[in-house]
């Protein structure tokens, strides 16, 4: 998302960007690196739902909060999907939750670590339903896809980008998508909101971002600026192809979902007692 936006940018602005990445600590390492950094709007954040939401309650301390940004965009969000091996007996998310709330704890569920938002999305069902399985945390989705197409782990959740190829093949077989609405890439694929849960939604999404105390002028050119990015057929093409869905908006709205997701997330973090050091 980061090298997409930051040539568009660049030739929309005529100025260098320079994609720098800083993993690490759920995304927290890059994002301490924007709080401390000159509000000059030379330094900027791909934000996201580890970094920028769900860390503030995952953490027990964290150098950087949600104060030390002025959010500027959303600029797209793609849902956490629930997949099975094929050989698993449940086809949809009906057989699923009738199989998992009639033996608690039997079966396992992979994700891409504590902490994630594919594993606390999978939390989050857990408690609206009312069923209980045991998670299995990868370090990193690539583990969790091969442990589940081999059979070792049954169910996984992960971000609708890297499982589409697994499921158009046919090697894992989608039960749920996890945002509120059906998803362009998973046509067929209902949502958990419709099938009796309204309102449930657990994606991962991507803002930008600049340090607090930025002027209101250069946020309000990026705004506008990032607007005219992510609405370039070309990105918006490329992207909804991987199931991500464009979304835009002015530096507001911006703020006001990222508050939404760090409540959401937060009730998730402590009601599934999630902690890291």
């Amino acid at each position: 998302m980061g090298r997409i936006l930051a040539a568009e940018l660049q030739a929309q602005l005529g100025q260098s960007f320079v994609v720098e990445n800083k993993g690490g600590a759920n995304g927290g390492i890059g994002s301490v690196a924007v709080a401390r950094a000159a509000p000059d709007g030379y330094t900027l954040l791909i934000s996201g739902v580890g970094s920028n939401a769900i860390n503030y309650s995952l953490y027990n301390k964290l150098p950087y909060a949600d104060k030390d940004f002025a959010h500027i965009s959303l600029l797209a969000t793609g849902p956490n999907v629930l997949v099975v091996n094929p050989e698993f007996p449940a086809k949809t998310i009906q057989e699923f939750l009738k199989l998992v709330k009639a033996s608690p704890g039997k079966y396992q569920a992979a994700n891409s670590g504590n902490g994630s938002s594919n594993h606390l999305g999978m939390q989050m069902l857990e408690s609206a339903a009312g069923f209980k399985i045991t998670a299995v945390p990868y370090r990193g989705g690539a583990a969790a896809i091969s442990d589940t197409l081999a059979g070792h782990v049954p169910i996984l959740t992960l971000n609708q980008d890297v499982l589409l190829p697994y499921v158009k093949s046919g090697k894992l077989r989608p039960i749920a998508v996890f945002s509120a609405e059906r998803n362009p890439s998973y046509p067929n694929v209902p949502t958990i909101a419709e099938s009796g849960f309204p309102g449930f939604s657990a994606v991962s999404w991507f803002g930008l971002a600049a340090p607090a105390g930025t002027p209101k002028a250069i946020i309000d050119k990026l705004a506008a600026a990032s607007d005219k990015a992510m609405a370039n057929p070309k990105v918006k093409e490329k992207l909804e192809a991987a199931g991500f869905v464009v979304v835009g908006g002015s530096p507001a709205k911006a703020s006001e979902f990222v508050k939404a997701e760090i409540e959401k997330w937060g009730k998730t973090v402590r009601d599934s007692g999630a902690t890291v050091e």
